[in-house]
């Protein structure tokens, strides 16, 4: 009995330990294929794996695209950007610390230009030995030597100072001006004269600034700026060809004196201007930024946009701390002036908004398209600002918005009927038709490419206007005029010099322009080129 036991244990025995080998061979070829297949990953598989295991956390976003930084991203300007997991490596910080501070510096330059032009206007009477209220006068009218921006040679021009900075400041009007007070941001304050409250009769004007909390007193136009330091401007009005009885008017009748000394104003101070070399437009350089350093130190903190001075600080222009660029800055910053310059041009000469142009098949356009606040439906256009700052002065609502009959219209072109630049060197005649759309008189000015003031030739007046006793119509009424360095021959007396090698911005002035003008029945000529 013990040993049939035995036997059936031995055999049940072996039964298992063949079903143990069948089963661990099945077992083995899965973990030999795992492991062979362990063996041949890479180390960068591993990681692979090892890395998407981790990017799969418990609580895991469906995060767009669009809100990813690749590790690498190309661009135009700035070459290879580079990334860690968004953290930018350290050449992409630099370059775009770099980029930023060069576009802000341009920035500054084409938006803080209201005020440096300012600064630039009064400081230049400064250097001529002006103080805040004394008045500059071009009694024999201006000529190329007085570099400021876009002016006439037509009437003569007077220009004062007001600094509000130690309180309220009276300025007497004897008689008709037109006359214009700005801010240092070039920020209409008031019409003073013809346009303004005492209708072109005379009065006393009370200027206060920003910081005055006195009494007003009554018999005074007042006018409040938000700035200390404002510019004057007014146009004198020739009377029956008396130039210099006219100027003799507002010399003896006009007065600028503090509130403070109104029972005993001080003696007025007047000054000839013409004929003198002086300058009153702005920098194109880096020396930019120091003339608007000058500006937003001595004017109050709450004097502009918060937005642009913030702007101004982002570049070391703030205010209450010395404007000290570092060599890096220095560089960036003449970079920036250079850009800004050229940009400024591309606006002021070349604008790309059709809606500048006075008509669809012709080159002249406006330098003031909308209001003298440049505002379009809630919009601040700021090549208008541009536009306008880069080349000319003096913001009026009176000039940006004329009435039929009165005031006066622009049309400038810096281009021939082909597109071109115009050429100092060679000829070009420009036709009016009959009849022309004035009231009084009209008016071509040659303006230098390089600094929009007066071109520099052998013509006192670097223009021509109708008033002109040698100026002939042609047989219909119509009239041309020429432009070359050289007179043509039998158009002597319709012509205006230019000079080889410069360019010029011809500005044709109606003043007191018509209906047919408003309304686009009456087109001027185009540049036509003279072989």
């Amino acid at each position: 009995m013990e040993h049939a036991t035995s036997c059936i244990r031995y055999k049940i025995k072996l039964i298992i330990m063949k079903r143990l080998k069948i089963i661990r061979k099945f077992i083995a070829i899965p973990l030999v294929a795992i492991l062979a297949y362990a063996c041949q990953q890479t180390p960068e598989a591993k990681q692979e794996n090892q890395t998407q295991a981790m990017q799969q956390p418990k609580y895991a976003a469906d995060v767009p695209e669009f809100l990813l930084t690749p590790d690498k991203v190309e661009t135009d300007f700035l070459g290879d950007l580079e990334f860690f997991d968004g953290m930018p490596s350290e050449a992409t910080v630099k370059k775009t610390y770099d980029f930023l501070d060069l576009s802000r510096g341009v920035e500054t330059f084409l938006n803080g230009m209201p005020a440096t032009s300012t600064y630039a206007m009064l400081e230049g009477l400064k250097k001529e030995g002006l103080e805040p209220g004394d008045l500059g006068i071009t009694e024999d009218l201006l000529d190329a030597r007085g570099l400021l921006l876009t002016a006439q040679s037509t009437t003569p021009y007077a220009l004062a100072e007001i600094d509000l900075k130690n309180g309220p400041i009276v300025v007497e009007i004897p008689g008709p001006v037109l006359g214009i007070l700005d801010d240092a941001f070039m920020r209409y304050v008031s019409d003073i004269g013809l346009a303004g409250p005492d209708q072109g009769k005379g009065g006393k004007y009370l200027l206060i600034g920003p910081d005055y909390e006195g009494d007003i007193p009554e018999g005074y136009f007042v006018a409040k700026s938000t700035t200390y330091r404002n510019w004057l401007l007014m146009r004198v009005f020739v009377k029956d060809g008396d130039l210099k009885g006219s100027t003799k008017e507002l010399k003896e009748g006009f007065l600028c004196y503090p509130l403070a000394q109104a029972n005993k104003p001080p003696e007025q101070k007047v000054y000839n201007l013409s004929g003198k070399q002086f300058n009153t437009i702005h920098a194109n350089d880096e020396h930019f930024y120091e003339e608007l350093n000058a500006v937003i130190q001595y004017e109050p903190a709450g004097a502009f946009n918060p937005e642009l001075v913030g702007l101004f600080a982002s570049i070391g222009i703030k205010k209450g701390i010395p404007f000290a660029p570092d060599a890096r800055m220095k560089k960036i910053l003449k970079d920036a002036a250079a850009i800004g310059n050229a940009t400024a041009r591309s606006i002021a000469f070349s604008p790309r908004n059709t809606e500048l142009y006075f008509y669809p098949d012709r080159q002249w356009y406006t330098s003031l398209a909308g209001g003298h606040d440049f505002m379009n439906n809630g919009e601040l256009v700021l090549d208008d600002r541009i536009m306008f700052h880069y080349a000319a002065t003096g913001i009026t609502p009176a000039m940006a918005m004329p009435k039929v009959g009165t005031g006066s219209a622009y049309a400038a072109t810096p281009k021939d009927a082909n597109g071109n630049y115009l050429d100092g060197g060679k000829t070009y005649k420009v036709t009016l038709p009959a009849p022309i759309p004035v009231n009084n008189f009209w008016s071509f000015m040659v303006y230098s490419g390089q600094h929009r003031s007066m071109l520099e030739t052998d013509q006192k007046s670097a223009g021509l206007d109708s008033n002109s006793p040698t100026i002939k119509p042609n047989e219909d009424g119509s009239y041309t005029v020429w432009f070359s360095p050289e007179a043509p021959e039998g158009h002597e007396g319709n012509w205006i010099q230019t000079m080889p090698g410069k360019s010029n911005l011809t500005i044709l002035r109606l003043y007191g322009p018509l209906e047919p003008w408003f309304d686009k029945t009456w087109k001027p000529g185009d540049f036509e080129l003279v072989e």
